[in-house]
């Protein structure tokens, strides 16, 4: 993104958009290597108002993460090409930030769940310390008033006696405590966007669901916006209120859950749906969806699923069809939806 303005305190807010956590128009991602750019993520566009959960879901590499790093701008100084028509968190343009004015608004105004915790936790700071420093460089708090902080928000989150848990470091907590810390070093600042991406990712399904409740209850009483990156259809149904489905970079349907889970108007979310085990289906052999994902550097012609759909015409083949609106608050990219949607199941 590039930054047109010389002011590096933190941009003001427009009132007028409070009630929007996150609005994106005509999002692209491209990566370059010697061989020209491949594109990662193509003309998206996202929608997450204040108090709701909208997931975002695909399979492996269809460009959920490389969206939600373009969105908190963590693609600067890399390979990447970020282009978009509008890209605004709470009121806020992102596109006309500088570098220092991004900076602030990470943690402050919008922050980011990595997958991997322990990866993404400093292993020779405590975490009272590195919850704490959200306090002292966002809110110039002093050092013990950091750490009492950074004791609210452990309890906030469900670390037991977190006060004397204060002084520990990662390697001392469970897979679940740490991604328990990912989320108060998220949610510290009372951000209006949070961007969970693939949080239960490696925990086991007790676990999964404890951090979705977590998740859950923080959105509700802290009225954030939050984009769920998963490729999990069970994470998905416990906790979303609509779901956009992106498949080689694009989004191919929005919906709200119920209504995508019941009648899904793309061949691609049908054969995901499809792909789920059922305990009525013990026994018998599972769907499953033909082929792999494409590679982003050779993208098909024409629609990039038609050669792992069932439902492909000769017309799939050359014409990529566009996201267009099939219902109210409901959109999908298939020359065949209204037949996709009236199927019985």
């Amino acid at each position: 993104m590039t930054a047109v303005s010389t002011d590096h305190s933190q941009p003001p807010r427009d009132p007028g958009m409070q009630t929007a956590a996150l609005r994106v128009r005509g999002l692209s991602v491209s990566f370059h290597n010697r061989r020209g750019p491949i594109p990662a993520v193509r003309d998206v566009n996202l929608d997450v108002a204040r108090g709701e959960l909208l997931a975002l879901l695909g399979e492996s590499g269809s460009g959920k993460s490389a969206t939600a790093r373009a969105i908190m701008g963590l693609h600067a100084g890399s390979s990447a090409d970020v282009s978009a028509e509008s890209l605004e968190v709470a009121g806020t343009d992102l596109l006309t930030c500088s570098p220092e004015q991004l900076r602030k608004l990470r943690g402050s105004t919008m922050s980011l769940i990595f997958q991997d915790a322990l990866s993404a936790l400093n292993p020779v700071l405590s975490i009272g310390d590195q919850i704490g420093e959200l306090y002292r460089q966002h809110q110039g708090a002093s050092k013990k008033q950091a750490r009492l902080k950074a004791g609210e928000m452990l309890s906030l989150v469900g670390i037991p006696g977190a006060m004397s848990r204060i002084d520990d470091y990662p390697h001392q907590f469970s897979g679940g405590m740490r991604q328990r810390l990912l989320i108060a070093m998220a949610i510290a600042l009372e951000p209006e966007l949070l961007i969970a991406d693939e949080p239960t990712t490696a925990l086991d399904v007790t676990v999964q669901a404890q951090i979705l409740e977590l998740l859950d209850r923080l959105r509700r009483e802290l009225d954030m916006g939050v984009l769920l990156i998963t490729h999990d259809l069970g994470v998905v149904c416990e906790v979303a209120d609509k779901v956009a489905v992106m498949y080689a970079g694009r989004i191919v349907e929005t919906a709200s859950a119920d209504a995508l889970f019941s009648q899904p108007a793309h061949p691609y979310t049908e054969a995901l749906l499809t792909s789920v085990p059922q305990a009525g289906r013990i026994g018998s052999e599972l769907p499953v969806i033909p082929g792999s994902p494409p590679v982003p550097s050779a993208l098909p012609s024409g629609c990039a699923f038609h050669p792992r759909c069932a439902w492909a015409l000769d017309e799939c083949h050359v014409t990529r069809p566009e996201l267009v609106s099939v219902a109210a608050d409901r959109a999908a990219a298939c020359l065949r939806t209204e037949e996709v949607i009236r199927v019985e199941r």
